[in-house]
């Protein structure tokens, strides 16, 4: 298995970080390369945010004037990614999470804060590997696919909270 280093960041105080949500995304990661048979070691960046900093970020990188739920920072292209001179691992990019944004709509969705966190997670790891949802209907359906998949894979359904699996 490849080695993966997921370096997250907590970059707001609205929302307290639930116990074990820092071990879910490491897992999230890990478990979209698995899925993808990703050969070799990579780095990711993960961020929490606050809905302020998220829409800054989405309107000076995607001139969207508003706050999102997850924004995806890609730093290879086609396959193609930057490697880290120092270890050898692919710089996969940065995800960065809006805690405000996933609180709300896990309320919208009925569930836990942590399957939302799961699947904001691996929905931006697979951007991160080239997928985009916005091409076409058989493109968004297959990214969907993925991500239950991966989802389901962690033991992660929307009845469940992920420290209940621990």
């Amino acid at each position: 298995m490849s080695r993966l280093k997921v370096m997250i960041r907590n970059n707001q105080k609205k929302i307290k970080l639930p116990t074990g949500l820092r071990l879910l995304v490491r897992k999230c990661c890990q478990a979209v390369l698995t899925m993808e048979n990703f050969d070799g070691s990579a780095e990711v960046s993960v961020s929490f945010v606050d809905n302020d900093e998220i829409r800054r970020l989405n309107k000076f990188y995607r001139n969207k004037d508003k706050s999102t739920d997850v924004l995806s920072f890609p730093l290879g292209e086609n396959g193609v990614y930057d490697v880290n001179n120092e270890t050898g691992a692919y710089l996969l990019g940065d995800v960065v999470i809006s805690m405000e944004t996933a609180v709300k709509q896990a309320k919208i969705y009925e569930h836990s804060l942590e399957r939302e966190v799961g699947f904001l997670t691996v929905h931006s790891m697979l951007h991160l590997l080239g997928y985009d949802h916005e091409t076409s209907p058989a493109d968004a359906a297959r990214m969907h696919e993925k991500e239950e998949i991966v989802l389901e894979r962690l033991g992660i359904t929307r009845d469940e909270k992920y420290s209940e699996i621990l």
